[in-house]
């Protein structure tokens, strides 16, 4: 192999390995080697590196591995205002406490969407959203929401993809995207999981493009369908402010 493309392919490798902390803090190195299909010595020798560097950093009592701080301080270099996360936080949270449910905004990628950023109700009884999750696009408010508003090809190999669950009716899945788009948002009612209601608008930056959704969550036995008819123009108001935010 030419020495340019081991190298890309040895970069390739440890930004995998960061990568496998997006869904666990704390990993074992046979846990990270299932993860990126590499062999346990490939990856003890990359984690030598990343340690080296103070990409991860290894708990000697369990053997064990978490994030480093020099991804810390890379995140501290992030540009906050350009970071839609940190720039919509007072709109989502003067929308829950308008409301008082959970807010979220999710943004797609790939077969998943992502939380990028939640604001947590302060009611005892609510809906936990933890930021980073991802979950199934083909399940929920605001999967339909980033699903409705993309573009003809993106939806067809959305609802083409082999993992989409054969227990969901493509053609019916398809009417409600049409539905959504004429009301102008999405609602779901313990489509994912049991106990929870959702409601979902666009987001869209000044080109009239999609680029997130905003997610209004809670307890189905109090976030209704009736009230989250209710709440949807609040929603839509909402999602169009944070839209008018962005460059």
């Amino acid at each position: 192999m030419e020495e340019g493309k081991a190298n890309v392919r040895a970069v390739d490798r440890a930004l995998d390995i960061l990568l496998c902390f997006t869904t666990g803090t704390n990993l074992a190195m046979t846990e990270i080697a299932e993860k990126v299909g590499l062999h346990k010595s490939t990856v003890h020798r990359m984690l030598a590196t990343l340690e080296d560097k103070g990409f991860v950093e290894r708990d000697s009592a369990s053997d064990r591995y978490h994030l480093g701080i020099r991804v810390w301080e890379l995140s501290a270099h992030l540009s906050r205002t350009d970071d839609p996360g940190i720039i919509w936080q007072p709109e989502m949270e003067r929308l829950r406490d308008k409301l008082g449910e959970t807010v979220s905004i999710y943004v797609r990628d790939g077969m998943e969407r992502i939380r990028i950023q939640a604001v947590q109700s302060n009611q005892p009884v609510r809906r936990v959203a933890p930021v980073g999750a991802r979950l199934p696009l083909y399940a929920g408010a605001s999967s339909k929401v980033l699903i409705a508003y993309a573009d003809r090809d993106v939806q067809k190999q959305i609802t083409g993809n082999p993992i989409w669950p054969a227990a969901i009716d493509r053609e019916h899945y398809k009417s409600q995207l049409e539905e959504i788009v004429g009301q102008g948002y999405a609602t779901s009612f313990e489509e994912r999981e049991p106990g929870v209601a959702a409601l979902s608008a666009p987001i869209f930056n000044r080109n009239g493009n999609l680029v997130a959704a905003l997610s209004l969550s809670g307890p189905s036995s109090r976030l209704t369908l009736e009230l989250m008819s209710e709440y949807a123009p609040s929603v839509i108001e909402s999602a169009r402010r944070m839209g008018t935010m962005l460059r």
